[in-house]
């Protein structure tokens, strides 16, 4: 089995709760190998990630990735506190590479489009530009400069690729049953 590690070096990772779900990412990784110089690899990147989180927001993101149920917690005899990555966790770490990230399409469309919209501001400009980019590469037809649309489900990778570029506050997604250009669309995505 092979893990492969989710490489956000070339993007700004400001969200707390991706920081976590990689440091417990690491650990699965750490769990996994049998390689020294693997080892030692992991445990550098882990302890970088981890000196950058403020001890607050750190409580306050556990909390999130507990209630999101991408973590759980076993008490230990020493009346210490083990952070688990449950299946679903797992499953999020392991299916998304950003450069690897990929839409499925279902066998049948479900008549449904989902709209990202974004206004996301000047000082941001890098992660708007990567967003449009990463949408643009997955196959999503730009509506506006910063509206695209999308025939097939895909809540789960573009909430992981706004995490990814700490986009949260200036992105939406809207799943629409209609819209004036229905026709064209369906021809764009080849749809029936």
């Amino acid at each position: 089995m092979t893990v492969k590690r989710i490489n956000h070096s070339r993007f700004k990772l400001g969200h707390k709760m991706a920081k976590i779900i990689l440091l417990l990412e690491g650990g699965l990784a750490l769990s996994l190998t049998n390689r020294p110089d693997v080892y030692f690899r992991i445990i550098k990147g882990i302890s970088k990630e981890w000196q950058e989180i403020n001890r607050k927001t750190l409580h306050e993101a556990i909390r999130k990735l507990y209630q999101s149920k991408l973590i759980d917690y076993k008490e230990n005899n020493d009346n210490t506190v083990t952070l688990i990555l449950t299946d679903n966790g797992k499953n999020k770490v392991l299916c998304y590479n950003l450069d690897k990230i990929e839409i499925k399409k279902p066998t049948r469309w479900d008549k449904l489009w989902r709209v990202v919209i974004f206004d996301v501001p000047e000082s941001l400009k890098k992660g708007r530009n990567a967003l449009a980019a990463k949408l643009k590469q997955l196959g999503f037809y730009p509506l506006q400069k910063s509206v695209f649309i999308y025939p097939y489900e895909c809540k789960d990778e573009i909430n992981f690729i706004v995490e990814v570029f700490d986009l949260r506050p200036y992105v939406r997604f809207i799943v629409a049953k209609e819209i004036d250009i229905d026709l064209d669309l369906k021809n764009k995505f080849k749809l029936r």
